[in-house]
Protein backbone atom coordinates (compact mmCIF):
# COMPACT_ATOMS: atom_id res chain seq x y z
CA UNK A 1 0.00 0.00 0.00
CA UNK A 2 1.45 3.57 -0.77
CA UNK A 3 1.41 6.63 1.04
CA UNK A 4 2.14 10.58 1.56
CA UNK A 5 4.24 11.85 3.68
CA UNK A 6 1.79 14.13 5.84
CA UNK A 7 2.55 17.45 6.66
CA UNK A 8 1.63 18.79 10.36
CA UNK A 9 -1.86 19.57 9.38
CA UNK A 10 -2.48 16.08 7.80
CA UNK A 11 -2.46 17.32 4.19
CA UNK A 12 -0.56 15.20 2.10
CA UNK A 13 2.68 16.14 0.83
CA UNK A 14 6.32 15.08 -0.45
CA UNK A 15 7.39 11.70 -1.92
CA UNK A 16 5.48 8.49 -1.54
CA UNK A 17 5.94 6.45 1.87
CA UNK A 18 5.54 2.51 1.70
CA UNK A 19 3.91 1.22 5.18
CA UNK A 20 4.49 -2.50 5.23
CA UNK A 21 1.62 -3.62 7.08
CA UNK A 22 3.79 -6.64 8.78
CA UNK A 23 5.60 -5.07 10.73
CA UNK A 24 5.14 -3.42 14.51
CA UNK A 25 6.17 -0.03 14.64
CA UNK A 26 8.51 0.62 11.63
CA UNK A 27 8.39 -0.41 8.00
CA UNK A 28 11.16 0.22 5.11
CA UNK A 29 11.26 2.27 1.90
CA UNK A 30 13.73 1.85 -0.79
CA UNK A 31 16.26 4.50 -0.81
CA UNK A 32 19.14 4.45 -3.65
CA UNK A 33 20.65 1.03 -3.49
CA UNK A 34 19.80 0.25 -0.18
CA UNK A 35 16.86 -0.04 2.86
CA UNK A 36 16.15 2.70 5.22
CA UNK A 37 14.27 2.36 8.17
CA UNK A 38 11.26 4.63 8.49
CA UNK A 39 9.49 4.83 12.29
CA UNK A 40 6.22 5.05 11.83
CA UNK A 41 5.70 7.47 14.83
CA UNK A 42 7.41 9.91 12.57
CA UNK A 43 5.25 9.98 9.75
CA UNK A 44 2.50 11.05 11.58
CA UNK A 45 1.78 14.94 12.54
CA UNK A 46 2.18 16.10 15.63
CA UNK A 47 -1.32 18.16 15.23
CA UNK A 48 -3.34 15.08 16.22
CA UNK A 49 -2.39 14.82 19.92
CA UNK A 50 -4.77 17.77 20.74
CA UNK A 51 -7.12 16.96 18.28
CA UNK A 52 -7.67 13.94 20.18
CA UNK A 53 -6.60 14.61 23.97
CA UNK A 54 -10.61 16.29 24.66
CA UNK A 55 -12.38 13.14 23.38
CA UNK A 56 -10.10 10.87 25.77
CA UNK A 57 -13.01 10.67 28.47
CA UNK A 58 -15.40 9.72 25.92
CA UNK A 59 -13.84 7.44 24.26
CA UNK A 60 -12.56 5.64 27.74
CA UNK A 61 -16.76 5.14 28.29
CA UNK A 62 -16.64 3.89 24.70
CA UNK A 63 -14.09 1.16 25.12
CA UNK A 64 -15.08 0.28 28.56
CA UNK A 65 -18.52 -0.34 27.18
CA UNK A 66 -17.30 -2.45 23.97
CA UNK A 67 -15.40 -4.74 26.29
CA UNK A 68 -18.33 -5.35 28.44
CA UNK A 69 -20.69 -5.95 25.94
CA UNK A 70 -18.56 -8.43 23.57
CA UNK A 71 -16.41 -9.92 26.60
CA UNK A 72 -18.88 -11.15 29.16
CA UNK A 73 -15.29 -12.55 31.42
CA UNK A 74 -14.18 -8.72 31.99
CA UNK A 75 -17.47 -7.44 32.56
CA UNK A 76 -16.24 -6.73 36.09
CA UNK A 77 -17.49 -4.23 38.76
CA UNK A 78 -16.07 -1.16 38.64
CA UNK A 79 -14.80 -1.45 42.11
CA UNK A 80 -13.57 -4.71 42.12
CA UNK A 81 -9.69 -5.09 41.43
CA UNK A 82 -9.81 -6.26 37.81
CA UNK A 83 -12.61 -3.88 36.92
CA UNK A 84 -10.31 -0.50 38.55
CA UNK A 85 -7.54 -2.58 36.80
CA UNK A 86 -9.21 -2.52 33.61
CA UNK A 87 -10.70 1.07 33.87
CA UNK A 88 -7.42 2.49 34.67
CA UNK A 89 -5.14 0.32 31.84
CA UNK A 90 -7.88 1.86 28.97
CA UNK A 91 -6.96 5.44 30.57
CA UNK A 92 -3.30 5.09 30.39
CA UNK A 93 -3.24 3.56 27.27
CA UNK A 94 -4.91 5.62 25.53
CA UNK A 95 -2.70 8.73 27.44
CA UNK A 96 0.21 7.03 26.19
CA UNK A 97 -0.79 6.77 22.70
CA UNK A 98 -1.17 10.37 22.42
CA UNK A 99 2.06 11.17 24.55
CA UNK A 100 3.86 9.15 21.61
CA UNK A 101 1.84 10.84 19.01
CA UNK A 102 2.48 14.27 20.49
CA UNK A 103 6.27 13.35 21.09
CA UNK A 104 7.90 9.80 19.76
CA UNK A 105 11.01 9.83 22.08
CA UNK A 106 8.58 10.51 25.22
CA UNK A 107 9.81 7.41 27.84
CA UNK A 108 6.97 4.47 27.52
CA UNK A 109 8.80 2.28 30.68
CA UNK A 110 6.80 4.34 33.54
CA UNK A 111 3.53 2.55 32.14
CA UNK A 112 4.76 -0.78 31.19
CA UNK A 113 4.26 -2.55 34.37
CA UNK A 114 0.32 -1.54 34.84
CA UNK A 115 0.06 -3.51 31.54
CA UNK A 116 2.24 -6.54 32.34
CA UNK A 117 -0.07 -6.78 35.57
CA UNK A 118 -2.72 -7.34 33.63
CA UNK A 119 -1.53 -10.70 32.51
CA UNK A 120 -1.36 -11.71 35.81
CA UNK A 121 -5.22 -12.15 36.87
CA UNK A 122 -6.47 -15.21 37.60
CA UNK A 123 -2.94 -16.48 36.67
CA UNK A 124 -4.26 -20.04 36.91
CA UNK A 125 -6.54 -20.18 33.99
CA UNK A 126 -4.14 -19.90 30.83
CA UNK A 127 -7.53 -18.44 29.19
CA UNK A 128 -6.95 -14.57 30.66
CA UNK A 129 -3.94 -14.12 28.02
CA UNK A 130 -6.96 -14.86 24.85
CA UNK A 131 -9.38 -12.67 26.83
CA UNK A 132 -6.64 -10.03 27.20
CA UNK A 133 -5.22 -10.06 23.76
CA UNK A 134 -9.08 -9.69 22.55
CA UNK A 135 -10.12 -6.53 24.66
CA UNK A 136 -7.35 -5.27 23.22
CA UNK A 137 -8.43 -5.90 19.81
CA UNK A 138 -11.83 -4.75 20.64
CA UNK A 139 -10.31 -1.24 22.35
CA UNK A 140 -8.13 -0.69 19.05
CA UNK A 141 -11.02 -0.92 16.88
CA UNK A 142 -13.13 1.52 19.00
CA UNK A 143 -10.26 3.92 19.12
CA UNK A 144 -9.69 3.76 15.58
CA UNK A 145 -13.60 4.29 14.51
CA UNK A 146 -13.50 7.05 17.50
CA UNK A 147 -10.30 8.89 16.04
CA UNK A 148 -11.28 8.19 12.51
CA UNK A 149 -14.53 10.19 13.20
CA UNK A 150 -12.39 13.14 14.86
CA UNK A 151 -9.96 12.86 12.07
CA UNK A 152 -12.33 13.15 9.37
CA UNK A 153 -14.66 15.88 10.73
CA UNK A 154 -11.46 18.07 11.28
CA UNK A 155 -10.29 17.53 7.70
CA UNK A 156 -7.23 14.74 7.91
CA UNK A 157 -5.74 13.12 5.11
CA UNK A 158 -7.06 9.60 4.57
CA UNK A 159 -3.32 8.85 4.24
CA UNK A 160 -2.70 9.62 7.55
CA UNK A 161 -5.70 8.40 9.30
CA UNK A 162 -4.28 5.53 7.50
CA UNK A 163 -0.44 5.89 9.24
CA UNK A 164 -2.75 6.29 12.15
CA UNK A 165 -4.10 2.62 12.17
CA UNK A 166 -1.06 1.04 11.99
CA UNK A 167 -0.05 2.54 14.58
CA UNK A 168 -2.62 2.05 16.84
CA UNK A 169 -2.52 -1.80 16.18
CA UNK A 170 0.87 -1.43 16.61
CA UNK A 171 0.80 -0.31 19.75
CA UNK A 172 -1.63 -2.48 20.64
CA UNK A 173 0.61 -5.24 19.99
CA UNK A 174 2.82 -3.72 22.25
CA UNK A 175 0.66 -3.88 25.15
CA UNK A 176 -0.49 -7.38 24.35
CA UNK A 177 3.36 -8.57 24.13
CA UNK A 178 3.71 -6.79 27.78
CA UNK A 179 0.61 -8.47 29.43
CA UNK A 180 2.13 -11.56 27.88
CA UNK A 181 5.67 -11.18 29.35
CA UNK A 182 3.70 -10.61 32.38
CA UNK A 183 1.88 -13.58 32.90
CA UNK A 184 4.81 -15.55 31.90
CA UNK A 185 7.06 -14.46 34.27
CA UNK A 186 4.92 -14.78 37.27
CA UNK A 187 3.33 -18.35 35.40
CA UNK A 188 7.22 -19.24 36.36
CA UNK A 189 7.52 -17.53 40.05
CA UNK A 190 4.21 -19.09 41.11
CA UNK A 191 5.60 -22.94 39.48
CA UNK A 192 8.56 -22.06 41.60
CA UNK A 193 6.59 -21.16 44.73
CA UNK A 194 4.75 -24.06 44.16
CA UNK A 195 7.62 -25.83 43.72
CA UNK A 196 9.34 -25.13 46.83
CA UNK A 197 6.14 -25.73 48.62
CA UNK A 198 5.60 -29.09 47.27
CA UNK A 199 9.66 -30.51 48.12
CA UNK A 200 8.89 -29.04 51.95
CA UNK A 201 5.43 -30.81 51.68
CA UNK A 202 7.40 -34.21 50.79
CA UNK A 203 10.06 -33.90 53.22
CA UNK A 204 7.17 -32.42 55.95
CA UNK A 205 5.49 -36.03 54.93
CA UNK A 206 8.76 -38.34 55.02
CA UNK A 207 10.14 -36.86 58.92
CA UNK A 208 6.68 -37.37 60.32
CA UNK A 209 8.76 -40.75 61.20
CA UNK A 210 5.09 -42.38 62.32
CA UNK A 211 3.62 -39.41 64.32
CA UNK A 212 0.57 -37.79 62.92
CA UNK A 213 0.84 -35.02 64.67
CA UNK A 214 4.13 -34.23 62.93
CA UNK A 215 2.33 -34.36 59.85
CA UNK A 216 2.47 -30.80 57.91
CA UNK A 217 0.12 -28.30 58.38
CA UNK A 218 -3.52 -28.64 56.35
CA UNK A 219 -3.04 -25.15 54.77
CA UNK A 220 0.98 -26.34 53.33
CA UNK A 221 -0.83 -29.29 51.49
CA UNK A 222 -3.37 -27.08 50.37
CA UNK A 223 -1.00 -24.39 49.07
CA UNK A 224 1.39 -27.32 47.48
CA UNK A 225 -1.91 -28.37 45.71
CA UNK A 226 -1.28 -31.83 47.22
CA UNK A 227 -4.64 -32.69 49.07
CA UNK A 228 -3.09 -35.54 51.62
CA UNK A 229 -4.51 -39.06 51.01
CA UNK A 230 -5.38 -41.65 53.37
CA UNK A 231 -2.64 -44.09 52.02
CA UNK A 232 0.73 -43.11 50.54
CA UNK A 233 3.14 -44.87 48.39
CA UNK A 234 6.39 -44.35 48.37
CA UNK A 235 9.06 -44.54 45.52
CA UNK A 236 12.87 -44.63 46.14
CA UNK A 237 14.87 -43.37 42.81
CA UNK A 238 18.60 -44.39 41.59
CA UNK A 239 20.16 -43.47 38.10
CA UNK A 240 20.37 -46.78 36.65
CA UNK A 241 23.36 -45.04 34.14
CA UNK A 242 24.35 -41.97 32.86
CA UNK A 243 21.66 -39.62 32.41
CA UNK A 244 22.91 -36.99 30.58
CA UNK A 245 21.57 -38.80 26.95
CA UNK A 246 17.68 -38.57 28.22
CA UNK A 247 15.25 -35.48 28.33
CA UNK A 248 14.44 -34.02 31.25
CA UNK A 249 11.87 -35.87 33.00
CA UNK A 250 8.08 -35.16 32.98
CA UNK A 251 6.18 -36.43 36.01
CA UNK A 252 2.67 -36.53 36.73
CA UNK A 253 1.78 -34.04 38.92
CA UNK A 254 0.51 -36.40 41.55
CA UNK A 255 3.37 -37.15 42.39
CA UNK A 256 5.30 -35.67 44.90
CA UNK A 257 9.24 -35.41 43.63
CA UNK A 258 12.80 -35.08 44.74
CA UNK A 259 15.12 -35.46 41.90
CA UNK A 260 17.57 -33.34 43.01
CA UNK A 261 18.87 -34.89 46.62
CA UNK A 262 21.36 -37.70 47.10
CA UNK A 263 18.90 -40.47 47.34
CA UNK A 264 15.67 -39.34 45.06
CA UNK A 265 12.28 -40.07 45.59
CA UNK A 266 8.63 -39.11 44.97
CA UNK A 267 5.30 -40.00 47.51
CA UNK A 268 2.05 -40.53 45.67
CA UNK A 269 -1.63 -41.80 47.12
CA UNK A 270 -2.30 -45.34 46.98
CA UNK A 271 -5.21 -45.08 44.78
CA UNK A 272 -3.14 -43.27 42.09
CA UNK A 273 -0.16 -46.23 41.94
CA UNK A 274 -1.37 -47.38 39.12
CA UNK A 275 0.31 -44.13 37.39
CA UNK A 276 3.55 -45.85 38.74
CA UNK A 277 3.46 -48.42 36.24
CA UNK A 278 4.43 -45.58 33.50
CA UNK A 279 7.37 -44.40 35.69
CA UNK A 280 9.79 -46.31 33.49
CA UNK A 281 8.76 -44.63 30.56
CA UNK A 282 8.31 -41.30 32.77
CA UNK A 283 12.11 -41.52 34.27
CA UNK A 284 14.46 -43.88 31.56
CA UNK A 285 17.72 -44.29 32.51
CA UNK A 286 16.39 -44.57 36.52
CA UNK A 287 16.14 -47.19 39.03
CA UNK A 288 12.49 -47.76 40.48
CA UNK A 289 12.02 -48.96 43.88
CA UNK A 290 8.38 -48.84 45.00
CA UNK A 291 7.58 -49.32 48.87
CA UNK A 292 4.27 -50.60 50.40
CA UNK A 293 1.66 -48.48 51.04
CA UNK A 294 0.62 -46.75 54.69
CA UNK A 295 -0.29 -43.78 56.18
CA UNK A 296 1.05 -40.71 55.31
CA UNK A 297 2.46 -40.60 59.01
CA UNK A 298 4.31 -43.66 58.31
CA UNK A 299 5.77 -42.35 54.39
CA UNK A 300 9.18 -42.32 55.65
CA UNK A 301 8.91 -46.46 56.78
CA UNK A 302 7.42 -46.59 52.97
CA UNK A 303 10.60 -45.18 51.56
CA UNK A 304 12.73 -47.08 53.67
CA UNK A 305 11.68 -50.21 52.35
CA UNK A 306 12.03 -49.15 48.63
CA UNK A 307 15.99 -47.89 49.67
CA UNK A 308 16.22 -51.32 51.12
CA UNK A 309 15.25 -52.79 47.64
CA UNK A 310 17.54 -50.87 45.76
CA UNK A 311 20.40 -51.62 48.24
CA UNK A 312 19.51 -55.61 47.48
CA UNK A 313 19.21 -54.90 43.78
CA UNK A 314 22.40 -53.54 43.69
CA UNK A 315 24.13 -56.25 45.78
CA UNK A 316 22.59 -58.77 43.27
CA UNK A 317 19.99 -60.33 45.80
CA UNK A 318 17.37 -59.30 44.13
CA UNK A 319 16.31 -59.06 40.50
CA UNK A 320 17.10 -56.31 38.38
CA UNK A 321 13.95 -54.61 37.17
CA UNK A 322 12.60 -51.42 35.75
CA UNK A 323 10.49 -50.96 38.49
CA UNK A 324 10.76 -53.34 41.29
CA UNK A 325 7.04 -53.77 43.53
CA UNK A 326 7.71 -54.38 47.49
CA UNK A 327 4.64 -56.27 47.39
CA UNK A 328 6.12 -58.89 45.11
CA UNK A 329 9.65 -59.49 47.14
CA UNK A 330 7.72 -58.86 51.14
CA UNK A 331 9.34 -63.15 51.87
CA UNK A 332 12.83 -62.07 50.28
CA UNK A 333 12.90 -59.14 52.05
CA UNK A 334 12.18 -60.56 55.06
CA UNK A 335 14.60 -63.54 55.04
CA UNK A 336 17.44 -60.82 53.75
CA UNK A 337 16.56 -58.16 56.20
CA UNK A 338 18.49 -60.37 58.82
CA UNK A 339 21.25 -62.27 57.54
CA UNK A 340 22.49 -63.44 61.25
CA UNK A 341 19.59 -63.96 62.78
CA UNK A 342 18.36 -66.39 59.35
CA UNK A 343 21.63 -67.86 59.19
CA UNK A 344 21.28 -68.84 62.76
CA UNK A 345 17.80 -70.34 62.00
CA UNK A 346 19.19 -72.49 59.34
CA UNK A 347 22.37 -73.58 60.84
CA UNK A 348 19.72 -75.23 63.77
CA UNK A 349 16.81 -76.41 61.17
CA UNK A 350 18.81 -77.88 58.75
CA UNK A 351 21.56 -79.87 61.01
CA UNK A 352 19.82 -83.00 60.72
CA UNK A 353 21.09 -82.73 56.95
CA UNK A 354 24.83 -82.07 57.70
CA UNK A 355 26.58 -85.13 57.10
CA UNK A 356 25.06 -85.52 53.78
CA UNK A 357 27.02 -84.37 50.37
CA UNK A 358 26.02 -81.41 48.68
CA UNK A 359 23.86 -83.18 45.88
CA UNK A 360 22.24 -84.69 48.41
CA UNK A 361 21.22 -81.95 50.48
CA UNK A 362 20.19 -79.81 47.18
CA UNK A 363 18.09 -82.50 46.40
CA UNK A 364 16.12 -83.35 49.82
CA UNK A 365 16.14 -79.75 50.08
CA UNK A 366 14.17 -78.79 46.80
CA UNK A 367 11.76 -81.81 47.52
CA UNK A 368 11.38 -80.72 51.41
CA UNK A 369 10.69 -76.76 50.50
CA UNK A 370 7.81 -77.75 47.81
CA UNK A 371 6.22 -80.65 50.26
CA UNK A 372 6.22 -77.53 52.88
CA UNK A 373 4.93 -75.30 50.73
CA UNK A 374 2.01 -77.59 48.98
CA UNK A 375 1.64 -80.72 51.51
CA UNK A 376 0.86 -81.99 47.97
CA UNK A 377 1.18 -86.10 47.28
CA UNK A 378 3.63 -87.88 45.79
CA UNK A 379 2.55 -87.53 41.97
CA UNK A 380 2.27 -83.91 42.56
CA UNK A 381 5.09 -83.23 44.05
CA UNK A 382 6.75 -85.33 41.31
CA UNK A 383 5.12 -83.07 38.26
CA UNK A 384 6.62 -79.72 39.83
CA UNK A 385 10.20 -81.48 40.06
CA UNK A 386 9.43 -83.51 36.70
CA UNK A 387 11.01 -86.55 38.24
CA UNK A 388 9.12 -89.70 38.91
CA UNK A 389 6.71 -90.26 41.62
CA UNK A 390 8.57 -93.28 42.93
CA UNK A 391 12.29 -90.88 43.57
CA UNK A 392 9.88 -88.32 45.73
CA UNK A 393 8.74 -90.94 47.69
CA UNK A 394 12.32 -92.17 48.16
CA UNK A 395 13.45 -88.88 49.11
CA UNK A 396 10.60 -88.19 51.72
CA UNK A 397 11.35 -91.69 53.36
CA UNK A 398 15.21 -90.16 53.71
CA UNK A 399 13.78 -86.78 54.63
CA UNK A 400 11.71 -88.73 57.42
CA UNK A 401 14.65 -90.45 58.91
CA UNK A 402 16.64 -87.41 59.26
CA UNK A 403 14.10 -85.17 60.81
CA UNK A 404 11.77 -87.42 62.51
CA UNK A 405 8.92 -85.57 64.72
CA UNK A 406 10.13 -82.25 63.45
CA UNK A 407 8.20 -82.67 60.39
CA UNK A 408 4.85 -82.87 63.05
CA UNK A 409 5.54 -79.85 64.69
CA UNK A 410 4.77 -76.71 63.43
CA UNK A 411 6.98 -74.17 64.69
CA UNK A 412 9.76 -76.87 63.33
CA UNK A 413 8.19 -77.00 59.96
CA UNK A 414 7.99 -73.06 60.31
CA UNK A 415 12.03 -72.78 60.80
CA UNK A 416 12.44 -75.15 58.15
CA UNK A 417 10.37 -73.19 55.40
CA UNK A 418 12.05 -70.33 56.75
CA UNK A 419 16.12 -72.02 56.45
CA UNK A 420 15.38 -73.20 52.87
CA UNK A 421 13.42 -70.44 51.56
CA UNK A 422 16.39 -68.65 52.83
CA UNK A 423 18.62 -70.76 51.25
CA UNK A 424 16.88 -71.03 47.88
CA UNK A 425 16.78 -66.98 47.20
CA UNK A 426 20.72 -67.27 47.91
CA UNK A 427 21.41 -70.18 45.41
CA UNK A 428 19.24 -67.61 42.86
CA UNK A 429 21.25 -64.58 43.37
CA UNK A 430 24.58 -66.95 43.20
CA UNK A 431 22.99 -68.31 39.79
CA UNK A 432 21.84 -64.88 38.47
CA UNK A 433 25.54 -63.96 39.03
CA UNK A 434 26.65 -66.85 37.04
CA UNK A 435 24.72 -66.35 34.29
Amino acid sequence: MANTRSGSNGVQSGRPVRIAFDSLLAATQPSGGGTALVDLWSQLPRGLAPLFRPGVPDLVREILSEINTTIPALAKPAESVIGKSILEGIHRAILQFLDRLADPSTPQDHHAQLFRDLGLHEIYEDPILDVLQTAYRVGARVAWRHMAKIGERAGVSTATLCLLAEAIFAYIDELSALSVEGHASARANALGTLERRRRQLLDGLLSADGDPKRLPLPRLAESARWPVPHQVVAVALKPAEDLTDFPNPSVDPRFLIDLDSPEPCLLTGEEDQSHLKQLADDLPGWRIAVGPAVTPAEAGNSLRWARRMLTLIDSGELPDSPVTWFEHHMSALWLLNDPFLVGEISERALAPMTGLTVKQRSKLSETLLIWLETKGSAPEIAAMLDIHPQTVRYRLRQLERLFGDRLANPDSRFALEVALRSRRATLQTTDDDDE
